[in-house]
């Protein structure tokens, strides 16, 4: 398996990017195209990436900056995300991690790879941790303003992605709104609850955003809009709490102590919590496997973006939606 990563996108970019991907070759046994300006990338390599078989360089002269207009990727033919995006296109990789700019990544693998048919508009699909496991939430942030069709076409590859990606047999799909009743929410959302009682997905109703990490669905479907809002609150909440927890020990410096006894149930806890687990987000609803990561991405995001991408090729995701969305486009043929 070959995977194609853009070493010049992202805040920490190319350093976090080359020792991540030396991390998720090695850890995770796929090939890793490291794309981007090859002089800048080896002399961040170490040693170990350097002998690892795992690791290539694809050279690419020019990069979309964080800053930058998506439409960038018209202009910047050699850009490194173009070149992942080729890649991808041309069969020369697998999948495409990077973790530069989210719409110009969005873009260049929405007009290359294009869309599987019976598919509107693609969707980023954001793992959450519940207390049962992971939850899936889409859309996090592609289509701000969506259709019912949109809306049950997310359903729809979020439920492929939970059962093929992640092995949750027969995931509960939840619809987010301001209630539990049917009839709570704004008009997109009451007519797409209408809508996916007759979809043959596990659809168990609306859910809020209180219940989000509560384990009691495994994928909950949003606009775009809804579903950016919740991931920068909870992104922030994170954040937050890790600053509180350290101002406030500051205060006490003997509490320290106790806390060396808990040590394992907090390091499961931050493993939990912590964005950098999951490392990217698929972006779903594509003819190839695009894997979008946080701009902030460490070395360890990185490395797990990779796994995802891995674990979404060897899903066989793809033709999993493909399947799916076929199955409620053209349900007759399906069931000859």
């Amino acid at each position: 398996m070959i995977i194609a990563v853009d070493a010049m996108g992202g805040d920490y970019a190319p350093e976090a990017i080359v020792k991540g991907a030396e991390i998720g070759a090695i850890e995770y046994g796929v090939n890793v195209v490291l794309v981007g300006d090859e002089n800048k990338i080896k002399s961040c390599m170490s040693s170990k990436g350097l002998q690892s078989e795992l690791i290539s360089i694809q050279h690419a002269s020019q990069v979309v900056e964080m800053g930058e207009h998506a439409s960038a990727i018209r202009t910047k033919k050699d850009a490194s995300v173009v070149v992942c995006a080729n890649m991808v296109k041309e069969g020369k990789a697998d999948a495409m991690v990077s973790v530069g700019n989210t719409a110009a990544a969005m873009g260049v693998a929405t007009l290359k790879l294009s869309r599987i048919e019976g598919i509107d508009r693609p969707a980023i699909a954001t793992i959450f941790p519940g207390k049962t496991g992971p939850t899936v939430l889409l859309d996090a942030g592609a289509v701000a303003d969506c259709s019912v069709d949109n809306m049950i076409q997310f359903a729809v590859m979020g439920s492929s992605y939970a059962e093929h990606a992640l092995g949750i047999s027969k995931p509960r799909v939840g619809l987010l709104s301001i209630g539990e009743e049917k009839s709570k929410g704004n008009e997109l959302t009451r007519a797409t609850h209408q809508e996916l009682l007759n979809v043959p997905i596990n659809f168990v109703g609306n859910v809020e955003g209180r219940q989000i990490l509560n384990g009691i669905v495994d994928v909950i479907v949003a606009d775009g809009f809804a579903g950016n809002v919740v991931l920068k609150v909870a992104e922030g909440i994170y954040e937050f709490i890790k600053e509180l927890v350290a101002e406030e020990l500051k205060k006490w410096p003997l509490a320290w102590l106790p806390l060396a006894l808990l040590y394992p149930l907090l390091k499961s806890l931050k493993k939990k919590m912590d964005y950098s687990e999951y490392g990217g987000a698929p972006l779903l609803g594509l003819n190839g496997i695009c894997i979008i990561g946080h701009g902030r991405s460490n070395a360890k995001a990185v490395a797990r973006a990779i796994r995802a991408a891995k674990i979404a090729v060897d899903g066989n995701l793809v033709e999993s939606i493909r399947t799916s969305i076929a199955a409620i486009k053209h349900p007759a043929e399906i069931n000859k």
